[in-house]
């Protein structure tokens, strides 16, 4: 099941073949699409260059979350996911800084992870979070693991966690066609960026790692990857809040505007991201998550 209608015509339109397309129509056709969609929250937005790299800066509070956007490593930029930059900055009062950083097929690795790096390692804020969804998720954990020390939370939305995207793992099977994700091409994509280099999160020492939010779809072939590293960090001592999002496909955040379902698990993530965000330090007691369930139940 589906959490709605307006997620089950997601999947029926997903399902439709259409002609070959080039990178540089897809991510024209991602940016009409961001067009399309309502604004986030106003707020002063300034477009400004860190170290070298692009960025856009929401300005909020002191502290700040710097936010590497999802598309594969190919696809996405600062105007596809401005409106969800501007939902996380509005809900925590943290100040966002969103990556543009540098893409696949023209950047391999590392380029995109040395971007968030540098921006990350200018930050001066005492209290600094990376967050991402689906690719850039992969990216925030990287910037996690190389800062561990430095970096207070990892907010996470349907990540990209296990870059080998193993059939050992049922959603990747299960939900690999059909489910608005498509795992060939994503391992395509994978292949152009080739990140053999970077650390498994999945093997990866995770010790001293910071708290994170870590949430995933039902129906996202992404799922499971989510799922066993939320699962590593709570076996590392890591303080963890994991969520699923019963009966919803990959990155709801992007689709809130066509979906009254997806609207209500975002703000529901939205809320846990700042849960996580006001407990001092690294406490979180008590974070240890539970589904969200099905988009008609309530928070208690």
């Amino acid at each position: 099941m589906f959490a709605d209608d307006a997620t089950a015509a997601m999947v029926a339109a997903s399902r439709v073949p259409g002609p070959p397309v080039s990178v540089a129509d897809l991510r024209r056709g991602g940016r009409e699409r961001a067009a399309l969609r309502p604004p986030g929250p106003a707020m002063p937005v300034e477009d400004r260059t860190v170290a070298g790299v692009d960025v856009r800066v929401y300005l909020q509070g002191a502290d700040v979350i710097v936010f590497a956007h999802g598309g594969g490593f190919v696809l996405g930029d600062l105007h596809t996911h401005d409106a969800f930059a501007r939902r996380l900055a509005h809900a925590t009062g943290r100040t966002v800084v969103a990556v543009d950083y540098r893409r696949a097929p023209e950047h391999p690795f590392p380029a995109a992870v040395d971007d968030v790096l540098a921006v990350l390692d200018r930050q001066t804020a005492a209290r600094v979070a990376v967050a991402g969804d689906s690719a850039g998720g992969f990216l925030a954990v990287q910037a996690a693991l190389a800062r561990r020390d430095r970096v207070d939370a990892q907010l996470l939305v349907c990540p990209l966690i296990d870059v080998t995207l193993p059939a050992t793992q049922p959603s990747v099977t299960q939900k690999g066609t059909g489910y608005t994700l498509d795992v060939a091409e994503l391992r395509e994509w994978i292949g152009w960026w080739a990140p053999h280099e970077a650390p498994n999160p999945l093997t990866a020492d995770l010790t001293g790692m910071p708290p994170a939010l870590v949430a995933v779809a039902e129906h996202d072939p992404l799922r499971d990857g989510g799922s066993l590293y939320a699962q590593r960090l709570a076996a590392s001592g890591v303080p963890v809040v994991h969520r699923a999002a019963a009966g919803h496909v990959h990155n709801f955040a992007q689709s809130v505007h066509v979906s009254t379902a997806c609207a209500e698990i975002d703000a529901r993530w939205l809320r846990d991201a700042t849960r996580l965000l006001s407990r001092p330090g690294r406490d979180t007691t008590g974070g240890a998550g539970a589904d969200w369930g099905p988009a008609s139940r309530r928070d208690a």
